[in-house]
């Protein structure tokens, strides 16, 4: 373990079968999460990690979310219900991934992920298209992700008009004016989220294009520890009116 570690905690979201587990051992480059064909294979949140350097990653595998509904009818277990939702009251980044090759359900995000990024819309988010390989045609991914982001990638409109043509604009407000109670219940059509930070297609059965994401969330925490430092020493300059140095480290608790 490195001395002075620098911890990202990131939860991995999506519909049961998005392939978060199979993602989650291609990171850590070894199989440590179970993964089958059979849905709900994770039962409950399961954790690791990956160090580079004096940077950890810790990734949180959460099973598929699902509705309370659902849960009742099939009698599942309750940490298939909660633990996504508890996972993300401590994660610093939350990656979504969507099945691209379940044409039934994937120009839309579910519900239940979208009650979730709505309550916690503090959290950064990442979109992870995966499964790319089974699709034939790849210009589908375009209209996916004008779908699935209502055509706003952090912050900038997409340019992909094609995509919008057969549906109405259901962009809103950002999430720091909405209630998030009673947001998803006003916005019934809503099927995407505008607040992604970042896009990846990938195929994590296939390890591809798996790195470039591992890179991005090894450097995610360097940035997010150099922001909290230099909100922090502005603070500070602005209370004891002089110039102020801070030095920011993260410790991990055991």
């Amino acid at each position: 373990m490195p001395e002075n570690p620098r911890v990202l905690r990131v939860v991995l979201l999506g519909a049961p079968n998005a392939g978060k587990s199979t993602l989650s051992n291609q990171l850590l480059g070894r199989k440590v999460f179970p993964v089958s064909k059979k849905v709900h294979t994770t039962r409950c949140q399961a954790l690791g990690v990956i160090t580079e350097k004096e940077t950890q990653v810790i990734l949180l595998d959460t099973p598929g979310i699902i509705s309370p509904v659902k849960q009742k009818r099939h009698h599942l277990e309750l940490s298939l219900l909660e633990d996504p939702w508890k996972s993300m009251e401590s994660a610093d980044l939350v990656v979504v991934l969507v099945d691209v090759s379940d044409k039934w359900t994937r120009s839309r995000l579910s519900p239940q992920v979208l009650q979730c990024l709505t309550k916690f819309s503090q959290v950064p988010s990442i979109l992870v298209l995966n499964k790319v390989d089974c699709l034939k045609q790849k210009s589908v991914l375009l209209e996916l992700t004008a779908a699935l982001t209502e055509g706003v990638v952090n912050g900038k409109m997409l340019n992909v008009r094609q995509a919008f043509r057969s549906r109405p604009s259901t962009h809103c407000p950002g999430p720091e004016t909405e209630d998030p109670n009673t947001h998803a219940v006003r916005s019934p059509q809503r099927t995407g989220w505008p607040y992604f930070q970042e896009i990846f297609m990938l195929s994590a059965l296939n390890n591809k294009d798996v790195n470039t994401l591992k890179r991005i969330l090894i450097g995610q925490k360097g940035l997010l520890i150099s922001q909290i430092a230099q909100e922090v020493s502005q603070d500070l300059m602005d209370i004891f009116l002089c110039d102020v140095l801070l030095r920011l480290s993260v410790k991990l608790l055991k």
